[in-house]
């Protein structure tokens, strides 16, 4: 039985390096993208997704403001910034360097429902449409907070802004995971700006299609948390959407458009662990190319 005990060891020492350390092992990923018309000065977007921030999350929250580092010329976050019914305050101190910049959002299904204790095998089986959530979240004084920060609320919007000098399209959907997305309510080709840009929090792809149909170039989504459980050499297990699994994280193509996936950079508190998939934000830097 020596075996069956050595078994034990491996999974007790993977749980501790797991929920000790990577699940608070921060970084930044660096993309460059060529998406801009020529002679444009390189347009960078910090992409954030999932904080699931909680009140108590100092570390997490001190990792968020000195993110200010990098001096975005846009913040994309793509929903799940919340976790407790606390949280609206502690995100917003997270934030408040950020928020002197550009930036545009969606929600996703934990910002409008506090998370429970589920059974984690739900998450390895074929999804049957069943969602169980907990009590509502204060989503609403999130919202209108970032909106007086000056970020756009993307949620069945569709707009032009000028950052850093350019014409920015951006369009969005509210949740396709609690099936909340109406892309009709935003769809048609895209215009003459320098770069388009589709934000999902869950990269379903149904919506993915609708917006590479439309001709837009750069699709930002997150919810998958990169599988979060992850083996090395093989990835991802599940994604927790119709996605494909190699695309659970990273700068993927979905048609003749960029897809990136944020591997996040919070859990549900009731699953505290990550492995072989550290908790993340990127800095895409979109530069000249056609």
């Amino acid at each position: 039985m020596w075996w069956l005990w050595a078994l034990i060891g491996v999974g007790a020492l993977g749980l501790v390096y797991s929920a000790g350390y990577e699940v608070r092992a921060f970084t930044v990923r660096r993309v460059t993208l060529p998406l801009l018309p020529p002679a444009s000065r390189p347009l960078r977007i910090l992409h954030l997704s999932d904080l699931h921030l909680t009140p108590r999350q100092g570390r997490k929250a001190r990792w968020l403001r000195s993110l200010i580092a990098e001096r975005p010329d846009l913040v994309i976050v793509t929903g799940d910034f919340i976790a407790h019914a606390e949280s609206v305050p502690a995100v917003l101190a997270a934030l408040e360097p950020l928020r002197a910049y550009p930036g545009a959002f969606v929600f996703g299904s934990n910002d409008y429902y506090g998370p429970r204790l589920k059974n984690p095998v739900r998450y390895l089986l074929p999804d049957d449409g069943t969602r169980i959530h907990g009590a509502d979240l204060p989503w609403q004084d999130l919202r209108d907070a970032l909106v007086a920060s000056g970020w756009h609320d993307l949620t069945h919007a569709r707009l032009t802004d000028v950052v850093a000098g350019m014409d920015i399209e951006l369009r969005g959907v509210d949740d396709p995971h609690l099936e909340r997305d109406r892309y009709d309510e935003v769809r048609g080709p895209v215009g003459a700006a320098a770069v388009t840009i589709g934000v999902t929090h869950a990269p379903y792809r149904r919506v993915l299609d609708a917006m590479e149909a439309d001709g837009i170039e750069l699709i930002l989504a997150g919810h998958t948390h990169g599988g979060q459980l992850c083996i090395p050499g093989f990835g991802a297990l599940v994604t927790n959407c119709d996605l494909d699994r190699r695309r659970a994280k990273g700068l993927h193509r979905h048609g003749r458009a960029w897809l990136h996936v944020s591997a996040g950079c919070g859990t549900n508190p009731y699953t505290p662990v990550r492995f072989a998939c550290r908790p993340e934000a990127t800095l895409l830097t979109l530069m000249p190319g056609y």
